[in-house]
């Protein structure tokens, strides 16, 4: 898979990877047991297949580089058995209107998944996936995360090559 990912500022950043240590402290497998330059928290933005190279030249062309507000707000799990738990990204106007300027670029991509489209998108940074369904109390308490909000901005747009481990900034 390939992807277009909103990274945070350095205090965001922290602040998820010491939820994740929290979960991995608690034994519930976060993304915190990945240990390479490229794992780091984000908002995934689009998702694909593949994504032609020629794409990232019209988002530096059409993407305003500049920082956006973002809260991350309280715990969401999806799906059931083996559930992702995240930090839900309270939504704005400028944040909706970044996906949808993302979204305008690659929907012509292969393998886009419904849930990435405007009006189905669920901004979110992920503490941890497969989380069995009798450690999801646990992994919530573990976070700390339903005790308060986290406020910061955005560092930029990277694409992420899942194929080939690789990251690159794009704005």
């Amino acid at each position: 898979m390939q992807s277009v990912e909103l990274l945070l500022d350095d205090r965001l950043d922290d602040a998820v990877r010491a939820e994740w240590d929290r979960l991995l402290g608690a034994g519930i497998s976060s993304a915190a047991r990945v240990r390479t330059e490229t794992n780091r928290p984000h908002i995934t933005l689009a998702v694909a297949a593949s994504i032609p190279p020629g794409i990232e030249g019209q988002m530096r062309e059409r993407i305003d580089g500049s920082p956006i507000e973002l809260r991350l707000g309280g715990i969401v799990v999806f799906g059931d058995r083996h559930a992702t738990l995240a930090r839900l990204v309270v939504p704005t106007v400028e944040l909706l209107t970044l996906h949808r300027e993302v979204f305008a670029l690659l929907e012509q991509c292969p393998g886009i998944p419904p849930h990435i489209r405007p009006g189905e998108w669920t901004p979110h940074v992920t503490l941890a996936r497969r989380v069995p369904a009798g450690r999801i109390g646990a992994a919530i308490v573990a976070t700390h995360a339903a005790r308060h909000d986290l406020d910061g901005t955005s560092a930029g747009i990277r694409r992420w090559d899942g194929q080939a481990k690789r990251e690159w900034r794009v704005v």
